[in-house]
């Protein structure tokens, strides 16, 4: 129990919370608890037994391709009992991108549901990789031989979760999360984003290969409820009913998931004063969508900024910082993602430079160790010793950063520099808009030109509707942004492009304005 090589194993956490709180309540499956501490860790125990005697070691890969449900936990936190990696692969992908993935990693052992098995178990796999049904894992751990009390020895500088990008600009890249990174992580959250005591819940309503799943790691150090919906995904009636059923309940989720919590009637009359905090993340809210939210949420909404290789840790904004800043009307300070979280070290551009946009440099004890097998794009990634976010932002005077843009969605247009955010909480000041998406198009004089792909509240009956909609669009740029920032055409489209996580996939929205036409 003393060994730090041990200790330095993230799966310590559990085994630390299984001693302190054998039975609390550890996991359910919608209302109902499945299992309480003691048993989630005997059963991970076992778990790593079973795969340690099909002949997997330590530093090994184990792929988890699945919807959320309570035994992806278990594998999880199974894999690094034994001192292996997990692979928490987003479910959604298409089969030939997650046979990119398990051969990418290597991936000795795969966990799926019952969705993905038929897929992953077909002829030409790799050789030597076993696909196990996370439904089987009963007896697995039945069969599996005598386990280890503690979990098994690493460096806390090796790899614990290898967690693949998305992959917009190319093959997704696998990012070394290393023990370290989880530990330093979980403290972060516990000091910057949320207290947790144990009793508290988390309800996975977004995916846990994502941002759901890193943050299973504090709940789970400090005794919480990990609840998986019975669904295994996102649906805005079920969460109302979750929160009444347990109690100090908080959500990880993608603004364009608060979105749909906050419009949905059951959520609505759900009762929120079981409702602890839901965290924002996966990109930054808009500031309109941040003061709706706020508005039925009350003092419960919080923001982070994170990405892959600094996971979930960058900056927070507490429930505390929004709820002040939307009483005081500070829709500057609404918009931001608020400060460096502990241990962070944020810096923009060559040099800090206070109210000048440039890239978003980051250093820290939550930095990745590097890209999987790819140390040209870590030299990159990390060259001086700073992570280079490709993200375009601002730091004010009180070191509250404030994101413009992903660097290669800058828009320049007549030489001049473009942010597709700015015009987009612009756009969003118009009632008539649901959602928007700004990008760039190339134009024969300017360079490139702003296109808005946008999301009416109300279908549009005819022409006269749609000039309307798009005079009043116009309407709320002028009043808020300069003339040549406004956009030059409007895509209207019925839903924007979305990946699991809620962002908007600007790729192919850029793909979809080139085949439009131009304006005359």
């Amino acid at each position: 129990m003393g060994d730090p090589a041990t200790a330095a194993n993230v799966a310590w956490l559990l085994a630390r919370t299984a001693r302190a709180w054998p039975s609390r309540p550890a996991l359910a499956r919608g209302d109902g608890v499945v299992a309480d501490y003691a048993r989630f860790a005997a059963r991970a125990a076992r778990l790593a037994a079973a795969m340690t005697a099909q002949g997997l070691a330590p530093g090994d890969r184990v792929a988890i391709v699945a919807r959320n449900e309570a035994g992806y936990l278990e594998a999880m936190f199974g894999a690094w009992w034994a001192g292996m990696v997990a692979v928490p692969v987003n479910a959604r992908l298409h089969r030939d991108e997650v046979a990119w993935v398990l051969d990418d990693c290597d991936a000795g052992w795969v966990y799926a549901d019952d969705g993905w098995c038929p897929a992953l178990d077909r002829p030409g796999g790799s050789a030597g990789r076993r696909v196990a049904p996370l439904a089987s894992i009963d007896a697995l751990i039945a069969s599996a031989p005598p386990p280890r009390a503690d979990p098994a020895p690493v460096d806390r500088h090796d790899p614990a979760w290898l967690f693949y990008t998305s992959g917009t600009t190319g093959r997704p890249k696998g990012v070394e999360i290393t023990h370290a990174n989880l530990v330093a992580m979980t403290r972060s959250f516990l000091s910057d984003v949320e207290a947790i005591e144990p009793g508290d819940t988390i309800v996975h309503a977004a995916p846990l290969s994502h941002g759901s799943g890193l943050y299973a790691v504090p709940h789970v150090a400090r005794g919480a409820v990990n609840v998986v919906p019975e669904s295994g995904g996102f649906d805005p009636a079920e969460i109302a009913a979750l929160i009444g059923a347990h109690d100090r309940s908080l959500l990880f989720a993608a603004p364009t998931m608060i979105q749909r919590l906050v419009r949905e009637p059951a959520f609505r009359a759900a009762r929120l004063e079981h409702l602890k905090a839901i965290v924002a993340g996966g990109g930054p809210m808009y500031v309109e969508d941040a003061k709706a939210a706020c508005a039925v949420l009350g003092p419960r909404l919080a923001q982070i900024y994170g990405q892959g290789e600094s996971p979930m840790t960058i900056t927070a904004m507490s429930r505390a910082l929004v709820a002040d800043a939307f009483l005081r009307g500070d829709d500057a300070r609404l918009g931001s993602v608020g400060i460096a979280q502990t241990g962070i070290e944020i810096a923009i551009g060559s040099a800090d430079a206070h109210g000048e946009p440039g890239e978003v440099r980051v250093r820290g004890d939550t930095v990745m160790r590097g890209y999987w097998r790819d140390p040209a794009a870590t030299a990159a990634a990390l060259a001086g010793g700073w992570l280079h976010t490709g993200d375009v932002g601002t730091l004010d005077a009180d070191g509250f950063l404030t994101l413009r843009d992903r660097s290669k969605d800058l828009i320049i247009s007549g030489g001049a520099n473009i942010y597709p955010r700015e015009v987009e909480e612009a756009l969003l000041r118009c009632p008539e808009l649901a959602e928007v998406a700004v990008v760039g198009r190339r134009h024969p004089e300017w360079g490139e030109e702003v296109v808005a792909c946008v999301v009416p509240r109300s279908p549009l009956a005819d022409a006269a509707a749609r000039a309307r909609f798009e005079s009043a669009l116009d309407a709320a740029c002028l009043a808020s942004i300069a003339r040549y920032k406004r956009p030059r055409a409007y895509r209207i489209v019925e839903e924007l492009p979305k990946n699991a996580t809620g962002k908007v996939l600007k790729t192919e929205l850029r793909a979809l304005v080139a085949s439009g036409p131009h304006p005359v």
